[in-house]
């Protein structure tokens, strides 16, 4: 195993940020993490894709960087197939391989950056579409002792890009292994986003999974940066839920406002709306800012150390609030 001191983690985050770990390993197998486990006396810090991580310092003790891969179709049946992949697998090839094998499900969370590992941590979602929606199990391995355990749906707590292992178990294991269910006579969810839109303007009138991954990743590449070329983490706060009386009251003093109506009976607004209104969609401060097509994407333009662009986030989260009595919530970790 090679342990690699005062290593910069500038590639291995989606930001760019150039911060050092005080040792590093990349981990390749469950035998081998076990393996790094039993020498390891420092703390521990899981490192996957880096894209849903903002770092303002050097991270003491031991990065475990999770390389672990592997995709297997595991059950097949008439209409459904469950299929397994590596926590290190790249999450967007592990998209693009289900739908080649004609699979639906997961078409609506192409182009998510990240590692199939971090997905189950986040209910990763987009475009109507949440990962708990096809999640059926996980492994992991718990980082005091080694033993692998196995974490069915209910015991994820999922909830708006929230689970179990950002809560209670937040640093505690390491996700090696997630399962999904798939089917092969998917139902499309076209109606989120653009999506429909977008087919529309193809002429695609009886659209496949594929056409829809394709959709998706137009409208995504259209809005969201390219991390390779701006360092980003996409979407940096959550669009709050707020109750429909509160809703009401805020609709009296901004009748436009743009609003989705959630099965729970609360209301969510787009955090990128609330922050255009409070004039930050564009705007550059110092080394980082506001996206000009996406507000609720803060960029790094170059050399943004982690604590600049924290400080932005801070400012966008008390101008909100003041402005509509709405607190958001950062989707980004922050180290």
């Amino acid at each position: 195993m090679n342990f690699e001191k005062g290593k910069s983690l500038q590639p291995f985050n989606t930001f760019g940020i150039d911060v050092k770990a005080e040792s590093f390993v990349d981990v390749q197998s469950v035998e081998m993490l076990k393996n790094v486990l039993l020498e390891n006396k420092k703390p521990i810090f899981i490192l996957g894709g880096g894209s849903n991580l903002l770092l303002t310092k050097n991270v003491k003790g031991l990065v475990i960087h999770n390389s672990i891969l592997g995709k297997k179709v595991e059950r097949d049946f008439p209409k459904s197939v469950y299929v397994s992949a590596g926590g290190g697998e790249n999450w967007h090839q592990f998209v693009l391989w289900t739908i080649k094998k004609g699979l639906g499900g997961i078409e609506n969370l192409s182009l998510i950056p990240g590692r199939v590992g971090a997905s189950p941590i986040q209910n990763i979602g987009a475009y109507g579409v949440e990962l708990k929606d096809v999640f059926h199990k996980l492994e992991a391995v718990e980082l005091a002792t080694g033993k692998v355990h196995v974490f069915r749906k209910k015991d994820c707590h999922f909830g708006y890009r929230e689970s179990v292992f950002k809560k209670k178990l937040k640093g505690k294991f390491c996700i090696t292994k997630v399962y999904f269910k798939l089917s092969k006579y998917p139902k499309l969810n076209l109606n989120y986003g653009a999506i429909k839109q977008t087919l529309e303007v193809k002429k695609i009138k009886n659209p496949t999974i594929k056409d829809v991954s394709k959709a998706v990743i137009e409208i995504r590449s259209s809005k969201l940066p390219d991390p390779a070329e701006l360092g980003n983490s996409g979407s940096f706060f959550k669009n709050p839920e707020i109750s429909k009386r509160q809703f009401k009251q805020l609709q009296k003093s901004f009748p436009h406002i743009v609003f989705y109506p959630l099965e729970n009976g609360k209301i969510k607004i787009p955090a990128g709306w609330l922050i255009e209104q409070c004039g930050w969609k564009g705007k550059r401060v110092g080394n980082t800012g506001s996206h000009a097509k996406q507000a609720l994407v803060l960029v790094n333009y170059g050399n943004a150390k982690g604590k600049e662009v924290y400080r932005l986030a801070m400012k966008i989260i008390a101008s909100v609030e003041k402005k509509f009595g709405i607190k958001l919530t950062a989707e980004v970790n922050v180290l």
